[in-house]
C-alpha cells in the first residue's frame, strides 16, 4: 500500500497554493504529539501490579497486520488469560479467512511466552481451546494462557530486543549486501514444526521481487481491497493519537495536508491521480529494493499452524533485529482473494509448497530503522479492567 513518503512527496508538489495564510492550519494540524499513541513501547517494563499485565505489556508490541491490533484479554482468577478478538478489527478483503489475524495472534501469544519468562513465570498457552473456528475466525477463545510460577525458568535471549523491534517499510539501501551468516542467524530463530527458508541469491532475489510487485499491483489494482487499506490509514498526528492503530501515516505536514485538503482519503483511492501513481512509483523502489527474502511454509493451513507461523516470524523479526538488519512482511502475494489467486499458486509452487502453505514472506536489507508504531494502552485492552 502507498507509503506516508509517497504521499509526502505528492503533497509537497501541491503546498505551494498555501501560502502564509496556511500559518493557523499548520498550528491546528500539528495538534498532538505522537509521544502518547507510542506511549506503550514506554510503558512496557514497568509493574501494573499483576504479572499478567506486565508481560501483556510486551505482548501488544507484537507485529501484526495492518496494526489492527485485534486481540482482547479477559482475566480469570489470579493466574489465567483468555485472549479473545475484537472482530471489527479483521480484514474481510485481503483477508478473507483471517489466516493473516491468526499470524499476528501467533506474534503477539510468543511475545507473552517470553515476557511471562522474564517476570518469572512459565506461561501454558493453550490455543484455540473451544475448537478451530472456520472459514473465519468467531467470538470462541483464541487462546487459553495459565501463569504458573517458576523462578528457574529459560529467559529468550531474543527477548532484549522487543522494545528496538520495527517492521522497515522504507527503502533499503542496495549497496549493502545481506550475506549468508546473516540470513542463517535469521532463519536460525525457528521453533516448532515450520519450515523456515530464505535467499541472499541476486537471480532469486530479483525474481522474489517481481512476483512481489506482481501481488502489490494486484491488491493495490482491486478496488475493494485498495480502499480496505486507505480505510485504516491514519492521516496526521490528531488521527494516529485517537486511533492508534491501522496504517500510521502522522506527522506534522501530514496533518496540514489533511486539514487543507491537500490529501483525503478519497483522492489517495482514486485512480489515476498524483497520489495514486506516486504510490506505485514508491513502492516499487521498496520492492525492488530488497537485498534478500525469508519466508515460512507449514504442511497444513491449521489455526495451529497458523499460531505458530507468527510465533516464528517474530523470532525472526526479532532475531534480524539483534544484528540491524531489516524485515518488512510482503503479504500481498499470499493473501487469499480470488484476483490474487495466480499468483498465489506461483509463490506456492515456487517454494514448494503445493501441498501445505506459505504463510510468511518478506524482504530483508539494511536501512535506518523507523519510530516505533503506534498502539493502544495495554489497559485498553483488558475486558474487565
Amino acid at each position: 500500500m502507498i507509503s506516508r513518503r509517497a504521499i509526502l512527496k505528492t503533497a509537497g508538489a501541491s503546498a505551494v497554493v498555501l501560502g502564509a495564510g496556511a500559518g493557523g492550519a499548520a498550528v491546528y494540524a500539528h495538534g498532538p504529539g505522537m509521544a502518547k499513541a507510542r506511549a506503550p513501547w514506554s510503558e512496557a517494563g514497568k509493574s501494573f501490579g499483576d504479572a499478567r499485565i506486565d508481560a501483556l505489556a510486551y505482548a501488544i508490541l507484537a507485529p501484526n497486520p495492518h496494526n489492527r491490533q485485534p486481540w482482547m484479554f479477559e482475566l480469570i482468577g489470579d493466574d489465567q488469560i483468555d485472549v479473545r478478538i475484537d472482530l471489527d478489527k479483521r480484514l474481510p478483503e485481503t483477508d478473507p479467512f483471517d489466516r493473516q489475524i491468526t499470524i499476528g495472534f501467533g506474534c503477539m501469544l510468543e511475545l507473552l511466552n517470553m515476557a511471562a519468562a522474564e517476570r518469572g513465570f512459565r506461561a501454558e498457552i493453550v490455543p484455540f481451546p473451544d475448537g478451530e473456528p472456520q472459514p473465519r475466525l468467531s467470538d470462541a477463545r483464541i487462546a487459553q494462557v495459565t501463569f504458573f510460577p517458576n523462578e528457574g525458568a529459560s529467559k529468550d535471549p531474543l527477548f532484549e530486543n522487543v522494545l528496538m523491534r520495527r517492521s522497515t517499510k522504507e527503502p533499503y539501501d542496495t549497496s549493502k549486501t545481506v550475506d549468508a551468516d546473516a540470513l542463517s542467524q535469521v532463519l536460525s530463530a525457528k521453533t516448532g514444526a515450520m519450515a523456515l527458508g530464505g535467499t541472499v541469491d541476486p537471480d532469486e532475489i530479483k525474481a522474489f521481487a517481481d512476483l512481489a510487485w506482481l501481488g502489490f499491483m494486484i491488491e493495490y489494482e482491486t478496488d475493494q481491497t485498495r480502499k480496505e487499506s486507505i480505510d485504516l490509514m491514519r492521516i496526521g498526528n490528531r488521527a494516529v493519537v485517537k486511533n492508534p492503530d491501522g496504517i500510521d501515516m502522522g506527522g506534522v505536514q501530514m496533518g496540514l495536508f489533511r486539514m487543507t485538503g491537500i490529501v483525503s482519503h478519497e483522492g489517495l483511492n482514486e485512480k489515476g491521480s498524483q497520489a495514486y501513481n506516486i504510490g506505485i512509483d514508491m513502492y516499487r523502489e521498496i520492492i525492488h529494493s530488497a537485498m534478500g527474502f525469508a519466508w515460512i511454509t507449514a504442511s497444513e493451513n491449521t489455526r495451529l499452524s497458523q499460531i505458530d507461523a507468527g510465533r516464528n516470524w517474530v523470532r525472526m523479526n526479532l532475531a534480524a533485529q539483534q544484528i540491524g538488519l531489516c524485515i518488512h512482511p510482503l503479504s500481498q502475494v499470499l493473501q487469499e482473494f480470488p484476483e490474487m489467486s495466480e499468483p498465489y499458486q506461483t509463490i506456492h509452487t515456487k517454494l514448494g509448497a503445493d501441498e501445505g502453505v506459505v504463510h510468511m514472506f518478506g524482504r530483508l536489507g539494511y536501512t535506518k530503522f523507523p519510530a516505533a508504531s503506534p498502539r493502544w494502552p495495554v489497559e485498553s485492552k483488558l475486558i474487565n479492567s
